[in-house]
């Protein structure tokens, strides 16, 4: 009875806890700009499907997308293990299920070849980052926290699994001795290795074993649940809604700002109607994330961390300073930076003095990108890193007058000639009548 209470004092808690945090990066979450993403509704759902669910931009790199693949399907099924386990903490039961039969027999002994899958995945992960020196692993940002929170979750899902090998094996030898309230149930192929190195245990002593191992993993259940909004590793959560929105149009397809639209289109067309209001400036670009879209800080939440992009951008190959991993990492932070502010400050946010543009994310990087969309491209949860670059952009250009000498030379052609060369436009085929 006291057990049921603790577990069921536990459950409240961390549930109670999970919600409060999520309620926050809700918050944080809608504190960018407002942005239509309700069409498409069927494709949306397909995309979802394929790239959340389906892994599809995975298989890419076939190395990581297997063990990956192994380690995202043992966690997903063996939570129907922990389901049972949360019904047998509330009502004081051992391996509720257990009437299933042969069923339930198969089942844990599927649960436990997965289990035995992720304790190699995880291990093997843990070797590419900090043996194999993979080098997207190795970038600066990843420096300090980030390369830490990595490899806890790695250690910590390797002790999950080692805790529920150890449970199953104390408690196969507690089935065998017909111990009180261990009925015959499940089948143990992995943990039938470790049991023989148990059975010399007295049968408090595997007890013990048994409901210490049960507790620690159950209480490391909740703990990786309220750890999530703290770890990259919310992305678990957040990739299902962040592929459902994802940018369906095609990738080189930048937007058009309606502000500017209202002032060149009636040149051509007479009858245009502008859709801004004159009354109203509107802010061209970004400088801070509440200038973001609530997709583009979506996209930050739900960044893995994994390198991806920065392994296949040419600027960052060829040594520029450019990272889209850095940005989203970035962005992420200054965002939660605001969302502390605003809690500290009773849900208003009081101007700090800081921005993510030259605070976090330097003009050096953003004009670093020559926006071939191939961060978009390896992105395997669908980020845009490239979206919050180009409206960095603008603001520097539209809002502060500041480009590359470069940019100001080409735009002065723009306007004087109507092409980016200093050619005036009666001369441009003058080469057809080179000799």
């Amino acid at each position: 009875m006291i057990s049921s209470i603790l577990f069921c004092a536990l459950l409240i808690a961390s549930t109670v806890f999970f919600v409060f945090n999520a309620k926050k990066i809700r918050r944080n979450i809608l504190l960018g700009r407002e942005l239509d993403l309700s069409d498409n509704k069927s494709e949306r759902w397909k995309t979802m499907l394929r790239v959340a669910l389906g892994q599809s931009k995975m298989v890419t790199r076939p190395l990581s997308a297997t063990l990956h693949i192994l380690v995202y399907v043992g966690f997903v099924l063996i939570n129907i293990e922990v389901l049972e386990m949360l019904i047998d903490g509330v009502v004081n039961t051992h391996r509720v299920f257990s009437f299933l039969g042969g069923f339930y027999n198969f089942l844990i002994g599927f649960f436990e070849i997965l289990a035995f899958g992720v304790f190699v995945g995880v291990i093997v992960f843990w070797l590419r980052r900090n043996v194999g020196k993979v080098k997207r692993f190795l970038n600066a940002e990843l420096n300090g926290w980030p390369r830490l929170d990595a490899n806890m979750i790695l250690i910590a899902e390797t002790l999950l699994m080692s805790a529920l090998f150890l449970m199953n094996a104390a408690d196969q030898n507690l089935q065998a001795r017909g111990v009180e309230h261990y009925t015959q149930a499940g089948s143990f192929p992995i943990s039938s290795f470790i049991a023989p190195m148990l059975s010399g245990l007295s049968d408090s002593s595997l007890i013990l074993i048994e409901r210490g191992c049960w507790w620690f993993h159950i209480i490391g259940i909740f703990a990786f649940l309220n750890y999530l909004p703290y770890s990259k590793h919310l992305h678990i959560v957040l990739a299902f809604p962040n592929t459902y929105y994802s940018n369906l149009k095609p990738k080189g397809e930048f937007t058009t700002l309606e502000s500017v639209t209202d002032v060149v289109a009636p040149n051509f067309d007479p009858s245009y109607q502008p859709k801004t209001d004159p009354n109203n400036p509107v802010k061209f670009g970004v400088k801070d994330v509440q200038d973001l879209t609530w997709k583009n800080l979506l996209d930050a939440y739900t960044c893995t961390e994994c390198g991806r992009c920065t392994s296949a951008c040419p600027q960052n190959i060829t040594g520029k300073k450019l990272s889209p991993r850095k940005i989203m990492m970035d962005t992420r932070d200054r965002l939660v930076e605001v969302g502390k502010n605003m809690d500290a400050n009773g849900g208003k946010f009081v101007e700090d003095g800081k921005s993510l543009l030259g605070d976090y994310i330097t003009t050096e990087e953003i004009w670093a990108c020559n926006t071939c969309n191939a961060c978009v491209e390896e992105c395997p949860v669908n980020i845009n890193p490239l979206e919050i670059i180009v409206e960095m952009r603008r603001y520097l250009v539209m809002e502060q007058s500041q480009s590359p000498a470069e940019l100001n030379n080409m735009f002065s052609n723009m306007e004087n000639n109507g092409a980016p060369w200093q050619f005036s436009q009666a001369d441009r085929a003058n080469w057809i009548n080179e000799n």
